[in-house]
This record gives C-alpha cells, structure tokens and sequence, in this order.
C-alpha cells in the first residue's frame, strides 16, 4: 500500500486536518488548544502531551481524573519507549477480605475497587525523562482552566448526567463528596454553563510545585489515606509513596507492511495484536461481507484469549511470544469459515477514559490514555481536593483460579491501550480508541480500515462501527449498513443496533508522511473532539 492512499479523500463527515509544525488531537477543544499552546512556547510532544493529559482532568473529569491510570508510548530521537503507570491493588487487600464483606465479585463503586493512581506519577516521570519545559509549567493551563471555568460540552453534559444518576442510588456517605465537588444545586451542570473546580485547581498546583511528590508523598497522600481508613477503604499512605511508572518495551506485530505497537500487558493491546496477527495470513477479498465477517472472528477469537491469559506479567501463564507466534495466528486463523463462532480460548502453548495524540516539529510523537475505568470512576472524591479515584479494581476476578484474580500489590487487567505505527524505521504515528472493552475492537477497525480499505485519519473515524459483546451477538450502530447486518444474521452473527453512540468508543488519530513530514489527523465525531494543527 502506498502511504499516499491514506489521504485520498472520502465522505467524511469532517474533513481530514494537516499540520506540519505540529499537531494535538483530544476529546476536548480546550485541551487541544492547551497542547498547541505549549509546542508555540518551545515545548517538545511530550511537553504537549503532559499540559493536555492534566488539562482533561479538568474540561472532562466524566472519563478522566487525577486519581486515573495512564499508559504512554513516545517515538523520540527515533526509538519507541512505553511506559506503563498503572496502579496496583493495595498491599492490605485480598480476595478473602473482599468477600467477608459480603461480595461474590468485585464491586464497582466505593472504596473497594480502588487502585493506586498512576496518572500524576505519568506526568512526572514523561517530563523528566523527556520534557523541555518546566514541568510546573506544564500545568499551569490547566490549573488556569479550573480556576476560571469552562462551558460544559453536550458529550461531557451526557456522561455528567449519567453519573449523577448512577451515585444518586447509593445512600452511603463516602459519596457525598462527588456531589460536594461536581454537582451544581444537587444536579449535574448542564451544556454551556460554566463549571469551576478550585479544589482541583489547588491539587493540581500541588502536584505542579512538587513534581507529583505532593500526591505520593506528602499531604495528599496523607489525605487520601485517612479517607480510605474512615471509610473502610484499603488505600495507605505505603500503597501511595511506594509507587513508581514502569518503562516497558512495546510489543508488536507485522500488518500489511506496517508495524503496529501496544503496550505489553497487563494491557489488553495484545488482543488487537493478537486479531490483526490472524487477520494478516488472510488472502485480501472484494468480498465485503467475508472481509467484516474475518474481522468480527478473528477479534471475538483474540479476546476470549486476553480474557483467560492476559493479567500482570508475571502472572501470566502463556508467554507473550506465544500468544503473537505465527504458528498460534495459524491455528486460529483455521477456526474461522462461514458461519459465527461461539469463540472458546485456543491453546497457544504446545508440546476500558482520554486518549490523546501529539506530534511536534521535530518528528517527536506521544500516544497517551488515561482513565478513571467507568465514568469517573468509583465515585469516591477526597473531600476538597477534587481527586477522583478510579475503579480499576473493579476489573479483577474473586475466582482464585483465574489469571486475574484480586491479590495484595498486583495490577490488574487493563482495558485503556496506546497504539502506534511504524513503518522500517520511520514513525507513522500515533492512534487510539477510547471505551473500556471496545478498545482493541476500535483499534482493529482504525487499522485494517487504513491499511486495507486505505480510509484517511478521518475517514476512518467516521465509519460505522461494530462491537463484540459475547458468544454470536455484535452490535452496530444505526447508521451501519443494512444490507451487511442482514448478510451478517445470514452468517449466524447475532446483530443487535445500539443508539448509544459512546459505547462504540472515541478515537484520535495523527499520521506523518516520511516522505513530506506533513501530519494529518482524525478526531471522533462522537464526542467533543478537536483537532489542533500548526
């Protein structure tokens, strides 16, 4: 495929942005800006990466928070580097004590499911290993932003509204303080009214004057810690001080001439790697039905491995090498034919928040998410702090014979996934798809649809998506070609049509050409996306 191809133009519903001097892609205008805003003062994509991540905390706390996760890979000085900065499970918590509490499986709200937060220590870490500029003044946007307020976007106003309703149905007290901090006379704030965080303003600044130490070490710690000891809570001050990123080497495979990058687990990238590792040994088709009805099996076949495998590392039972050998793809590959597969874990072993892109003039580039899990997250705010912690626990399993089980220290399967492409030693750039469990299913569409159907950016972002749920059953959204779901049901696929166009992910996307340096870029049209050029 000619790189070229990736910028023919398509019935887009936006048109594909090009920059050459630099380029930021959110979920956000105002985080966008702030990105673009801090590579015109001499920051580097890192530098960028880091003022917009902080400022998403701010302009979209309904995905995001300062109590989140994060994962980032960077190309700079030609070299991939990722860094994993999720938090594990507290030292104090275990299967057993969860269910003497009376729970079968994790909850998803409270104190329970909350891990150490990893975002903070991102920033830090990207900035200090990477950055130009002063990491306080990186923050500095954002803490501007929350002392001055911001208008509510409609996508933002939806997802506040949910989750006003969601912690409305628990009359527990550790919720108080969500409705203390993000609600506006006891409702959430509705689109175009003005919204102000000071607390977060002045925990962010914390964070800023302290290079993160403030949130690990020092008095915020401290406060997050007693919270969790008034409420039952597992946190401590140790899970806290003890934290520290780990810088990882990302994983790959080869599809259709191109690198695609994740990050190792306990993410699940592999599952896209794992789909697209299967679909490369297909012969290409005019067939569009057969080419979606490859794609759907192939994916739905990928993450019921990432369900039984996948989890930290070290607790894995399949090697990572396994799991993405040509000979494993092969013997998946040979379980798809006509009809749906009821998809059961294979055998390799023989004998889920924002995302956010940036690139600068210097060929630098950065793929970062972070994520409070579901909405924001466990719906415990530290009073007057505006820390929103996340729920990643809510991933782990209570069975003690599963790969994921809850256990003191250990990090838990991880839905939220950087991507990247290479091609030889040339950067092509970075992409992501935000939404929980749709995210490997996201990247699998953004790729094959550039690298197969040879969409733009763009293009590829608008196209009507589907998801796997579970056994035969798909969803699509409405605007889904009719004539390829009745083809689909043919096939034994389960198709069901879903309104709710957020659960179908939110992606961004930015490409540099390696003959002309130029970027193009891609923002979701479901949400509030922006794409900032310069």
């Amino acid at each position: 495929m000619q790189h070229d191809a990736l910028y023919y133009p398509s019935p887009s519903r936006r048109m594909v942005t090009f920059g050459q001097r630099g380029m930021v892609v959110t979920s956000q205008g105002l985080a966008s800006q702030v990105g673009m805003d801090i590579l015109k003062q001499g920051g580097n994509a890192v530098d960028a990466a880091i003022a917009t991540a902080a400022a998403l905390t701010v302009v979209e706390p309904t995905s995001n928070g300062i109590g989140s996760d994060a994962f980032a890979i960077v190309w700079i000085d030609g070299k991939l580097h990722g860094l994993n900065a999720s938090g594990p499970a507290p030292q104090s918590i275990s299967r057993d004590a969860v269910r003497a509490l009376g729970h079968e499986q994790m909850p998803q709200h409270g104190w329970i499911p909350v891990t150490v937060p990893g975002a903070p220590a991102a920033w830090a870490a990207l900035s200090e290993r990477f950055g130009k500029l002063p990491f306080k003044d990186l923050l500095a946007p954002a803490i501007d932003i929350a002392e001055q307020g911001y208008p509510i976007s409609p996508v933002v106003h939806q997802m506040w509204a949910e989750a006003h309703d969601t912690y409305s149905a628990y009359e527990d007290r550790v919720f108080k303080p969500w409705f203390d901090t993000f609600a506006i006379d006891g409702r959430a704030p509705h689109i175009g009214e003005v919204w102000k965080a000071p607390d977060h303003a002045r925990t962010l600044r914390a964070i800023a004057d302290s290079d993160a130490k403030a949130f690990y070490q020092g008095e915020l710690a401290e406060r997050m810690a007693a919270y969790a000891a008034e409420h039952g809570g597992f946190l401590s001050q140790e899970d806290l001080s003890s934290f520290t990123p780990e810088w990882v080497d990302p994983i790959s495979v080869r599809y259709r001439g191109y690198d695609i990058w994740e990050i190792p687990p306990n993410g699940a990238g592999m599952i896209a790697l794992m789909a697209l590792n299967t679909l490369e040994g297909f012969e290409a088709t005019s067939d569009a039905v057969e080419t979606l009805h490859r794609r759907i099996e192939a994916t739905k076949l990928a993450y019921v491995d990432g369900f039984q495998y996948i989890s930290e590392r070290q607790h894995m039972k399949v090697d990572v090498r396994e799991l993405l050998s040509s000979e494993y793809a092969a013997q998946r590959r040979a379980e798809i034919g006509e009809k749906a597969l009821d998809p059961k874990p294979g055998d390799p072993v023989r004998g889920g928040t924002v995302y956010l892109a940036t690139a600068d003039a210097d060929g630098n580039m950065v793929s970062f998410i972070q994520s409070n899990f579901k909405n924001f997250g466990s719906g415990v705010v530290v009073p007057g702090t505006g820390i929103s912690l996340q729920n990643r626990g809510w991933s782990f399993s209570l069975d003690p014979e599963h790969v994921n089980c809850l256990a003191p220290g250990k990090r838990t399967y991880h839905t939220i996934i950087p991507g990247f492409i290479t091609q030889g030693d040339q950067a092509i750039g970075p992409f992501g798809v935000m939404g929980g469990f749709m995210q490997p299913q996201g990247h699998v569409q953004v790729i094959t649809g550039m690298l197969d159907e040879q969409l733009n950016p763009q293009a590829v972002l608008d196209a009507p998506r589907w998801k796997w749920t579970a056994g035969r059953t798909i969803e699509v959204e409405p605007h889904f070609p009719e004539h390829l779901a009745q083809a689909l049901m043919r096939r034994g696929h389960e198709v069901v049509m879903r309104t709710d166009a957020l659960s179908f992910g939110r992606g961004q996307i930015i490409l540099r050409d390696p003959k002309t340096g130029t970027l193009s870029a891609g923002t979701e049209p479901r949400t509030d996306g922006s794409a900032v050029a310069w």
